[in-house]
């Protein structure tokens, strides 16, 4: 007579199995929090590089059609929002039209709103205190370090 042989795992053979599996989600995890931090930083400097162009591009316009500003502005953008709501200007033709430079204001990854610090051209390049006059340039609020151990503020 044949004895009956036992099919399955034995308990160390479980072990050695949940020990692998551990080993290789502690290894797992920083890659992936590390390549969620690296899409934030792309997105950040995607969002600062379409707000920083939009600035310059309504600068640009508002010289090229001698369009009057406001002394204090420096024919920057006295507002963010000054962006998405437009300039209007008059055509050739005399039209009176509007020149938009952005849809809406770019989302900011590291604070998760549309918020974001600005400094007029007024304001000292290390003040992190906006004077009012106008938006020369933007920053995130975050004051979290980047990857390359940089604060996202100073980009």
């Amino acid at each position: 007579m044949k004895k009956k042989t036992e099919k399955g795992f034995t308990l160390l053979e479980m072990i050695v199995v949940v020990v692998i599996i551990a080993v290789l989600a502690a290894v797992a995890v920083p890659m992936v929090e590390t390549s969620v931090k690296r899409e934030k930083e792309i997105e950040l400097r995607r969002s600062l590089r379409t707000i920083r162009t939009a600035i310059d591009d309504y600068r640009k316009f508002v010289e090229e059609n001698n369009i009057k500003m406001d002394e204090d502005t420096y024919n920057y953008p006295e507002e963010l929002e000054d962006l998405v709501k437009g300039i209007e200007y008059k055509d050739e033709k005399a039209e009176e039209k509007i020149k938009k430079f952005l849809r809406s204001i770019p989302f900011d990854p590291m604070t998760n709103s549309t918020e974001w610090g600005m400094r007029s051209y007024q304001d000292k390049r290390d003040e992190n205190s906006w004077g009012g006059e106008n938006v020369w340039d933007v920053y995130t609020k975050s004051e979290r370090k980047a990857l390359d151990g940089t604060y996202y503020k100073d980009w």
